[in-house]
Parts: C-alpha cells; sequence; structure tokens
C-alpha cells in the first residue's frame, strides 16, 4: 500500500516523528525522536537550524495558537498512523520565550475560569441549603411527629443535584404533597423497615415493598398524629 503524502503545513516547516528508527543524513546523530526532511533525506532539528525550539503537545488549541502567533519560527509535528493509513498532527514546535509569552494570558483565562466555578458553586450550594431548608420545613408541616433531624436528612437526601430523586422533580422544588410524601416514606422504608435487608437476601423489589408497607405506615401514621390532632382542633374551634 502506498503511503499517503505528507500533509503541508500551513506555514513553516513540517517536522516528523518517525515511525522507524532513522539518523540525520548530514551529522549521523539518531535514533531521532524529531526530524525533517531536506531533499527527500532526515535532518536532526539542530542541523535543520530548529534545535532551539520547543515541542507543544496538541491539546491546548487557544495555546497552540497565541504560541505560533508570538513565535517568529515554528513548525508542525506529525506521525503517520500506520492503521489509519495518513498523517495525523501531534503538536508544534515553538520558541520557549514564544511559548512562555502564550501561557500567560491561558493561565489568566483559567484562573478566570476557575473563579467562576467557584462562583457558581457557591450559588449552588447556597440555593441547595435554602431548599433543603425549605423542604425540610415542608415535612415537619406534613409529618409533625417526624423529628427535626430526620427531616434535615431526608430533605437532604431527597435533594442531592444531579440525582434524579424525587426532592430534584418539578413537583419536588415546589414542594408538592406527593413529593413530599414519596420522598419520607423512601427514608422510612430504607431506615425504619428491614427492606434493605430482604433486597440483599434476593427478594423482589415489589415483594420486599409490600412486606414493609405496614411498618412503613405505621410510622407515616405516628408522624402525623400531630398533624391531624391540630387539624381536628381547628376544625371544631371553628
Amino acid at each position: 500500500m502506498t503511503r499517503a503524502a505528507p500533509p503541508q503545513a500551513a506555514r513553516g516547516p513540517l517536522v516528523f516523528q518517525p515511525v522507524k528508527r532513522k539518523r540525520c543524513g548530514a551529522c549521523r546523530r539518531g535514533p531521532l525522536g524529531l526530524l525533517t526532511l531536506e531533499g527527500g533525506q532526515p535532518r536532526c532539528l539542530d542541523c535543520a537550524d530548529l534545535g532551539h525550539l520547543v515541542f507543544l503537545p496538541r491539546g491546548d488549541t487557544a495555546l497552540t495558537r497565541r504560541a505560533r502567533e508570538e513565535s517568529a519560527l515554528s513548525a508542525v509535528v506529525v506521525r503517520f498512523h500506520r492503521r489509519r493509513g495518513r498523517y495525523e498532527r501531534q503538536g508544534v514546535l515553538v520558541e520557549e520565550a514564544a511559548l512562555a509569552r502564550a501561557e500567560a494570558p491561558c493561565l489568566a483565562d483559567a484562573e478566570a475560569r476557575a473563579r467562576r466555578r467557584a462562583r457558581d458553586a457557591a450559588r449552588r450550594a447556597a440555593q441547595d441549603a435554602v431548599f433543603v431548608t425549605e423542604f425540610a420545613a415542608r415535612i415537619l408541616l406534613m409529618y409533625p411527629g417526624c423529628p427535626a433531624d430526620r427531616a434535615a436528612a431526608i430533605a437532604a437526601h431527597a435533594g442531592v443535584r444531579g440525582s434524579g430523586r424525587v426532592g430534584r422533580s418539578a413537583a419536588g422544588r415546589a414542594f408538592s404533597q406527593g413529593a413530599v410524601t414519596a420522598a419520607v416514606r423512601a427514608a422510612v422504608r430504607h431506615v425504619d423497615t428491614p427492606y434493605d435487608r430482604l433486597l440483599m437476601a434476593g427478594l423482589p423489589r415489589r415483594e420486599a415493598r409490600s412486606r414493609v408497607a405496614e411498618e412503613v405506615a405505621a410510622v407515616l401514621d405516628a408522624w402525623q398524629v400531630l398533624h391531624r390532632t391540630a387539624t381536628s382542633g381547628t376544625v371544631r374551634s371553628m
């Protein structure tokens, strides 16, 4: 199979990462990690007057662009991919001082992005804290017999961002009665009944839920007693 022709660099010389062991056709130095071609013959970077350049691997597009703009002399580095049958870009050679100048604004950009991520994280944390507080308050309103620390734990678990749990659903964010009840019921099932042990024993989920349903209902009923008593008292006073 005929090897593909080397790509043409947009500007500047083209440098190769050889697949096979090569020596410089001028000074016989080798094997070479990087080489260029002159008249079809390999030349080491020193013989090609490129030895003062430093290698910048591919991956950071902004840094590569800035480094080439800052460098009076630069070269594209390619390597032949045997399976794909083509040359692929590996990076560039640029002047060391140019790379240093190019890194400064890139580092500034990275620091700015880091500061923005920190601000966004702090904002989300504050929003989550408010959500957990309000969700816990809703739990205590519906289940006044529920210990306050349990309500807080249930709210925190249900509202984990990105978890897909009921607290992150539209109904959960609206503190709907169904969403709150679902979160409390799930917590009681896992903490106050042998539900998890039944699952570990290999019992199907639906059957395990059926077995602990009465225990879950008993806990929820006990937590709602104060709510019903308060409601009945309000009705009688009217």
